[in-house]
């Protein structure tokens, strides 16, 4: 019979909560929008809500508003280039590390000028025996808000390490 070893390291346990290095976009443009909705959308044509800025005037947004999906640090960002968590996942020292799924809230959207900000913390966890041994589910929380502070979106992603 094996041992139950906790996989819970005590750098864990000492950021549960804790937020990581910030990480801060370059402005957002209505190109970057544009050149985002049209590989997401291809090989249709986007909404015209993405780059169409005469329409986009008359929707109750009240001009070009982001896909919810883009993504302002999908190239190099000028600031935080670290970001990330104060501490090294436990499951890559050694054993192994699944992606356990991702769950997204979109809430206020990104329009051109915005400035986007993101942070990230190990915001719980919990250990489970399974057939294979320990397991750890992990769940970490990344927010991301505009240059106002208003709450883009939150994201909680599951790890899952044995």
């Amino acid at each position: 019979m094996t041992e139950k070893t906790s996989l819970v390291t005590q750098e864990m346990l000492e950021c549960k909560g804790v937020w990581g290095n910030e990480k801060v976009s370059y402005p957002i443009s209505e190109s970057d929008i544009r050149r985002w909705a049209i590989a997401v959308y291809w090989p249709k044509t986007p909404p015209q809500l993405f780059w169409d800025a005469e329409y986009a005037k008359t929707t109750k947004w009240g001009g070009i508003v982001a896909p919810e999906d883009f993504n302002p640090f999908a190239w190099k960002v000028p600031t935080g280039e670290e970001g990330g968590l104060p501490f090294d996942l436990p499951g890559l020292i050694g054993g192994m590390i699944l992606n356990g799924g991702t769950q997204e809230t979109y809430l206020t959207r990104m329009r051109p000028g915005d400035v986007i900000s993101s942070k990230l913390r190990l915001a719980s966890w919990e250990e489970r025996e399974g057939r294979s041994g320990l397991k750890l589910f992990s769940k970490y929380e990344t927010e991301w808000h505009n240059q106002s502070g208003d709450l883009v979106k939150r994201t909680i992603g599951t790890t899952i390490q044995y």
